[in-house]
């Protein structure tokens, strides 16, 4: 029988890994983006150029950014959960003590909503992109086939529900960021009054 600090040893052992692999999950997301976008870049400058300073222009200049922008916005999608950048109303939020009961009920109901859209996008989206792969339907111009811009939406979905299951869990702290610094919401006076304190005891 595993003793309790066997078993408390394997807990960290495995919550470790889970935030391992989320950092992981993330760069890749990153770095994926970040390229899309480069690609983008590149390819509607070179098309412009082309255009007004050569009257010529690459034939599938609209279809492959096209593809990449899907690409960009639901990566770009998936890491504003991981990081709670999206936009809020705190209204109600504020008016409850920092680090109280409500406001964590309220954070969980966050992260609940969340998983729900990041499941819908992954069972629905993956379901759409599957059927879309088993057909012949493909871009007139490239020859792509048109489930590849479905594509990102199962996977940022999937992002999403893994994300919003370690915060739930409590497997990541919300003030584990990877793509922001800690900000103050200047509409929180608790968090104001805090900072002001902090402020003059330096």
């Amino acid at each position: 029988m595993a003793t309790p600090k066997g078993a408390a040893l394997r807990g960290g052992g495995c919550r470790a890994m889970l935030v391992r692999l989320n950092h992981l999950t993330h760069r890749i997301m990153l770095i994926i983006a970040q390229l899309s976008i480069l690609a983008m870049i590149v390819i509607v400058t070179l098309t412009v150029v082309l255009r007004y300073c050569f009257s010529t222009g690459l034939s599938w200049a609209e279809e492959v950014p096209r593809l990449l922008v899907t690409v960009f916005a639901f990566m770009a999608c998936a890491i504003g959960v991981r990081d709670h950048m999206h936009v809020s109303v705190d209204a109600v939020y504020n008016r409850f003590p920092a680090g109280g009961r409500a406001r964590h009920l309220m954070d969980m109901l966050t992260d609940v909503a969340t998983l729900l859209c990041g499941l819908f996008m992954l069972v629905v989206g993956g379901q759409r992109t599957m059927k879309l792969f088993s057909l012949t339907g493909t871009m007139p111009i490239t020859g792509i086939s048109t489930a590849w811009q479905y594509l990102p939406i199962p996977v940022a979905g999937f992002v999403m529900t893994f994300d919003s299951v370690l915060f739930l869990t409590g497997v990541i702290r919300r003030d584990d960021l990877l793509y922001s610094e800690p900000e103050i919401d200047f509409t929180d006076e608790e968090a104001v009054n805090r900072l002001r304190r902090e402020g003059e005891t330096s």
